[in-house]
């Protein structure tokens, strides 16, 4: 990793694990593999961010630890890439036993839960199916109501209007929200939090 830390993917451990890494891999790793609209492709940092907010309008009163489970649901990305769900299927249950191994440790280097309850898991999942129904009708050329029929609409009342990101802003705002959760739910003190840009925030 950039950070200088070497992380073992077959036996990930916690303490090799940093959102610097993670924030900076998943800006730059692009949704649709790459097949979008735009001067940038669509990150997977910008796709958290927005299911993040789609949580949030799914359910106002969520906990901000849960809220940052969602920033994170795609974070093992950083180092293993957005394949598509097909491919997913066809590698078979190695493959996912690897990635949730990578992902337990990432919750727990972070102070949540190795595993998500089951709700939130749905909840996520609702959030994230809402996203690609977006990205799909917005970037992906995609038409609406092969996008419903795939995706299933947005929820009632939220709209998104997304505009590609390039990295480098990508994976700032992925890692000042990563840092404002973090410190809602309790795990970072405010005077320990690094910013993004340089210096204490």
């Amino acid at each position: 990793m950039l950070s200088g830390r070497r992380l073992d993917l077959l036996d990930p451990s916690p303490l090799d694990i940093e959102i610097e890494d993670i924030a900076h891999g998943l800006a730059r790793v692009a949704r649709w593999n790459g097949q979008t609209t735009g001067e940038h492709a669509f990150s997977v940092a910008q796709h958290s961010l927005v299911v993040e907010e789609i949580c949030g309008h799914l359910r106002p009163d969520l906990d901000p630890r849960w809220r940052l489970a969602a920033l994170l649901h795609d974070a093992s990305e950083y180092v293993i890439g957005d394949m598509i769900s097909p491919f997913k299927a066809a590698l078979g249950y190695d493959y996912k036993a690897f990635e949730h191994r990578l992902e337990q440790a990432i919750h727990i280097r972070f102070g949540l839960p190795a595993r998500t309850p089951t709700d939130i898991r749905k909840l996520i999942k609702s959030a994230d199916r809402a996203c690609a129904y977006f990205e799909a009708v917005q970037l992906a050329g995609f038409g609406r109501e092969e996008s419903l029929a795939l995706f299933g609409g947005p929820p009632d009342g939220y709209h998104v209007e997304i505009d590609p990101l390039a990295p480098g802003p990508a994976q700032r705002d992925y890692v000042r929200r990563f840092h404002l959760l973090s410190e809602a739910a309790g795990f970072v003190s405010a005077s320990l939090r690094t910013d993004p840009e340089g210096g204490t925030g």
